[in-house]
């Protein structure tokens, strides 16, 4: 009796606007340019300090992308999604992977493997904004 008198007498349901209206793969982009920058300067200068300094920021900066990339996947790509682009939990995970290649690696082709990963979340992530 007391399951009937305090069952809920309307089932609703909301989609959030504010992830929705925020979330966007130009951050993960932004600081992927700036890890393949990194390796771009880090092979035109022998400087042992520059090489450390550099080394420390481009893996912050890879952070930060997967990060991004990261939080589109668990925050904003829903259900609906994933039925519509099956390919996309794979290229979630290729695109991190990428992306820790990156942070690990000097040599500006893995940074731009992650930016060419990134380019295609970013097609999807805007085909799901038109529907």
């Amino acid at each position: 009796m007391l399951s009937r008198l305090f069952a809920p007498k309307v089932t609703v349901s909301a989609h959030c606007d504010l992830p929705c209206g925020v979330y966007d793969p130009a951050q993960a982009r932004i600081e992927a340019e700036s890890v393949k920058a990194i390796q771009e300067k880090m092979a035109a200068n022998d400087d042992a300090h520059f090489q450390a300094r550099a080394v420390g920021i481009k893996e912050q900066r890879a952070e930060l992308a997967k990060h991004h990339v990261s939080v589109l996947w668990s925050d904003y790509f829903k259900p609906p999604h994933f039925e519509k682009y099956p390919e996309l939990h794979q290229l979630i995970n290729d695109t991190l992977k990428a992306l820790s290649a990156a942070k690990g690696s000097t040599d500006p082709a893995t940074g731009q493997k992650a930016l060419d990963y990134i380019a295609q979340v970013d097609t999807i992530f805007w085909e799901t904004k038109k529907a």
